[in-house]
């Protein structure tokens, strides 16, 4: 039985992690995640703005994440509380679609290079390297190891240099973030402004028929 092809016209794909390969947390994770943080549960929104403000220094490797959970918390976690507060964050982040997973796979084994680029703290991404669906990627890039988050353009130089394409057309660019989508855009890489919908990633990168 031949192996399926890719579009000719695609040179490789850049594929963002959350929101697309994995699952966004549930509120089931992000209220463990505020208990261990000794945060009111009826404040859980409250905890989320926190959680975010510093999110970002914190994803390009700026900060550690002593100095990430004291921003959130206003005061520094001692040894244990941090140690539970990264593993409960870690944690919310590791779930995976299984079908997208199926259709990355079906990619893979048509030879289509394909290099992760992900907004993620350093621990975080040391985790998902060790996961089987990492194999299915040619590379995989992380804002805390590159120094830079997405949308700037250079996290996406970083992975255009990474497939080698001198066509940024030539490739598609799929996040579930409409500004990551519209920076790509502005650097003629071909977007795909992912909603929960394997089919449309499946017609992007496979053919029909």
């Amino acid at each position: 039985m031949p192996h399926p092809t890719t579009h000719a016209r695609l040179d490789g794909v850049i594929i963002d992690y959350n929101g697309v390969v994995g699952l966004q947390p549930t509120t089931a994770q992000w209220l463990r995640l505020a208990r261990t943080a000794a945060w009111p549960a009826e404040g859980l929104a409250t905890f989320q703005r926190a959680f975010w403000a510093a999110r970002e220094p914190y994803d390009a490797g700026q900060l550690s994440d002593l100095a990430y959970w004291t921003k959130v918390l206003g005061f520094p976690p001692g040894a244990s509380m941090l140690r539970e507060l990264r593993t409960a964050d870690t944690d919310m982040w590791t779930s995976t679609d299984d079908r997208v997973l199926a259709v990355l796979q079906r990619a893979h084994l048509a030879g289509l290079p394909m290099v992760l680029l992900s907004n993620a703290p350093r621990h975080l991404s040391g985790v998902l390297d060790s996961h089987a669906w990492r194999q299915l990627m040619t590379h995989a890039l992380y804002s805390a190891r590159l120094g830079v988050c997405k949308p700037d353009p250079a996290a996406y130089q970083h992975a255009l240099d990474t497939i080698g394409a001198t066509d940024p057309h030539r490739v598609l660019f799929v996040d579930d973030r409409a500004d990551n989508c519209h920076a790509a855009r502005r650097l003629g890489l071909r977007p795909l402004h992912y909603t929960g919908r394997p089919g449309d990633l499946e017609a992007a990168l496979l053919p029909v028929g």
